[in-house]
């Protein structure tokens, strides 16, 4: 590792601007900048005299198989070329500390590594969690001190957990020589929000944000998930991919979201088993009237949704090995309609009067007319929409979007071919 004053003389001199083309793309001096100032906010915290090393993890979007992931579906989605950063630097100490912008320093002792019950819902709940599953799994631990900062917007859909994950995960492995692959940090980070933090997610996200590229994920074994990578570029296609932010928050959304994989796994305890996945598909089919009295129509309508996204996303791979843009934004489209009818989260029951991810949904077809696809983005019951937008279309999609949603609220996005990475070491 090198000084900080080494490494700034690096950033300030471009000679990591080859890395940060491949991690964001366009021009380097915006990221060159971001890194400085993340330096130079470690050494107000921290001390100037550390010796450091730098770390990203990505956001992620999900593109297909919403919220099959959980019941061992299938999935495809990509990391994105917004990210989580940090400053990172060994402390001699049996102690982690984390900084993170804007928020207060989170600690955690490295002799008490067990479940604490005041810390679920907090971030720092899942540094302890991360830690604590790597030291069961015989990867090496230290203490660190880490400044971070993201451009990863709360409460987008993007997936900032998930990449706060992989990005303890890589420092840990970065700065204490860990061998944990891609995958096996994504599930660290897993374990650690459903442990520790509370949150029973399935692993889509982590997988996104760890691996990295555009993906396609089945989850049919959760211990060795099966990933094949499609090398694609919308841009090459004359389509731009947006994110728009409705303005609605997770907060308080958790019983929405735990109550999907909940229903789904009733309807698959109804067939002795325990996960859809496990079930055949016909005979679910075959026993519809018969799964409805026992689960309920929600838990049904779920089931289906989960059966079609899996064949979707066999189909949105045969589209891209193909090159057939039209076959895969068609069916982009479908999954989108499925998750609004049948998965039913583009909002919440408790408050039927919030919408902002159905109006987003209602502008954005507006625009579009026809071309292009749009769909609730991530866990939805608010948050976000993603959007395939033609090119000659985009300024006028951005400006009538952010109209409603407000000033920056849409987010033109490219898809990162890299996962969770140390930038220096």
């Amino acid at each position: 590792m090198k000084t900080l004053e080494e490494i700034r003389r690096q950033i300030r001199s471009g000679k990591l601007d080859e890395t940060f083309g491949k991690l964001y793309g366009g021009d380097p001096a915006a990221h060159r900048a971001r890194y400085d100032k993340a330096m130079e906010l470690f050494a107000q915290k921290f001390g100037a005299e550390r010796r450091a090393a730098l770390f990203s993890a990505p956001g992620r979007t999900e593109i297909g198989g919403n919220h099959t992931d959980h019941n061992n579906g299938l999935v495809m989605a990509a990391s994105v070329n917004l990210d989580v950063i940090a400053v990172a630097s060994p402390n001699g100490e049996d102690a982690i500390r984390i900084k993170s912008e804007g928020h207060r320093m989170d600690v955690v002792s490295l002799a008490e590594l067990s479940v604490c019950e005041r810390e679920k819902n907090r971030s720092v709940s899942l540094v302890r969690g991360i830690v604590s599953r790597m030291n069961q799994l015989g990867y090496p631990i230290g203490g660190f001190d880490a400044y971070t900062t993201s451009n990863v917007p709360k409460g987008s859909g993007l997936s900032s957990s998930a990449a706060f994950e992989v990005l303890v995960g890589v420092i840990l492995c970065g700065l204490f020589g860990g061998g944990a692959d891609a995958v096996e940090i994504a599930k660290i980070g897993q374990y650690a929000e459903n442990v520790y933090f509370g949150k029973p997610c399935g692993l889509m996200d982590q997988m996104a944000s760890s691996v990295g590229g555009l993906i396609a994920i089945d989850f049919a074994d959760t211990d060795r998930p099966v990933i094949r990578r499609h090398p694609f570029a919308l841009e090459d296609y004359g389509y731009k991919l947006c994110i728009v932010n409705t303005g609605g928050t997770h907060a308080d959304l958790t019983p929405d979201y735990a109550a999907i994989p909940h229903e789904m796994k009733n309807v698959a305890r109804f067939f002795g088993k325990e996960v859809l996945r496990e079930v055949e598909e016909k005979r679910f089919y075959n026993s519809i009237a018969a799964v409805r009295r026992q689960t309920g129509d929600r838990a049904v309508l779920r089931a289906l949704h989960f059966f079609g996204e899996n064949g979707r996303v066999r189909t949105l791979e045969a589209a891209l090995a193909k090159g057939d843009l039209d076959a895969f934004l068609k069916t982009v489209q479908e999954s989108g309609w499925s998750s609004f009818m049948y998965n039913q989260n583009v909002y919440t029951n408790s408050k039927p009067q919030e919408q902002g991810v159905a109006v987003a949904l209602a502008v954005a077809g507006l625009i579009l007319g026809g071309r292009g696809a749009y769909r609730v983005h991530g866990g939805g019951f608010a948050g976000t929409i993603q959007a395939f937008v033609p090119e000659d279309l985009l300024p006028v999609f951005v400006e009538k979007m952010e109209n409603v949603m407000g000033q920056g609220s849409c987010h033109v996005l490219s898809v990162r071919p890299v996962g969770g990475a140390a930038v220096l070491l």
